[in-house]
């Protein structure tokens, strides 16, 4: 059951999806919303530039699902809220997921729900929260027949990479990718290596899980388009960007052009080509 909300994801031509995430203001951080303040007007903005879905929260979600029509993004609802981004950390870290999360997915007709599953350097109790949470909401996942996409985030010490810096070592990475799929996830959302050369091991340990690839920090346009290209071709299902989507001069220009990439095979420098035809 879980297979036939994703057909609204992937791109029936392509089999890929593009997802922007625009849930950073559940963190409670308040670099996070830079770029993002109005709400009403980001979802609006990317409506228009018509990605395959945009992530949000419970408390967002509207802005998308109250649009009237069968031709906008689907919804990928973020379920679950830490606050281990923080640069120091709080003295009390915690972890939770939604109790209803997954039944308020079936009200806001999302395609998938995520969960985060982070490694946080010293810090296991945060594991363990995500860990709970997610066995919590395969639970109810498979009785609704809603799919599960689990994120995990290897972050560095807050102390040394700042509040949202993950590590791309990729013996890492493998190794939380492989605790997911172990959990049961439907989908993947996973980290970028350090070295793009090492991302077919990812795709190998997720083996029949498809893997959405994260965002991560702002780069240039370039490094942005080329880093999807390697991973598509080491067998990636897609892309899960944020900041390098929302905080561009031309969002949807920069949507167009990694849908260029996804679902048309365009070079990189064919997507640079689309971006700079973009208006701002």
């Amino acid at each position: 059951m879980s297979l036939y909300r994703l057909n609204r994801l992937f791109n029936p031509r392509s089999g890929r999806a593009l997802d922007v995430a625009v849930d950073h203001g559940f963190f409670g951080e308040r670099s996070f919303i830079a770029g993002i303040e109005d709400m009403e007007r980001v979802v609006a903005t990317l409506v228009r530039a018509n990605p395959d879905a945009i992530q949000l929260t419970v408390g967002q979600a509207r802005h998308l699902q109250s649009l009237p029509g069968k031709a906008k993004p689907a919804l990928v609802l973020r379920t679950d809220v830490a606050n281990v981004y923080g640069n120091p950390l709080d003295d009390h870290l915690f972890s939770h997921h939604l109790p209803n999360a997954i039944e308020e997915a079936v009200r806001l007709d999302a395609v998938a729900v995520c969960a985060n599953l982070m490694h946080l350097p010293g810090r296991p109790e945060i594991r363990e929260a995500n860990i709970r949470s997610i066995m919590a909401l395969r639970v109810e996942a498979t009785r609704y027949g809603m799919p599960l996409m689990i994120e995990p985030l290897v972050m560095q010490d807050n102390a040394r990479g700042g509040g949202y810096m993950v590590d791309g070592d990729v013996d890492k990475i493998v190794t939380l990718v492989r605790q997911a799929k172990e959990l049961g996830a439907d989908l993947i959302k996973a980290d970028p290596t350090d070295d793009i050369a090492n991302y077919h091991r990812v795709i190998q340990v997720a083996g029949d899980v498809p893997v959405l690839v994260r965002g991560g920090g702002r780069v240039d346009d370039r490094t942005l388009l080329e880093r999807t290209a390697a991973v598509l071709d080491a067998g990636a299902s897609g892309i899960v960007y944020g900041r390098n989507v929302i905080q561009h001069e031309k969002p949807a220009g920069i949507t167009a052009a990694l849908l260029a990439v996804l679902h048309d095979g365009s070079s990189v420098d064919e997507a640079l080509a689309i971006l700079d035809g973009a208006a701002a």
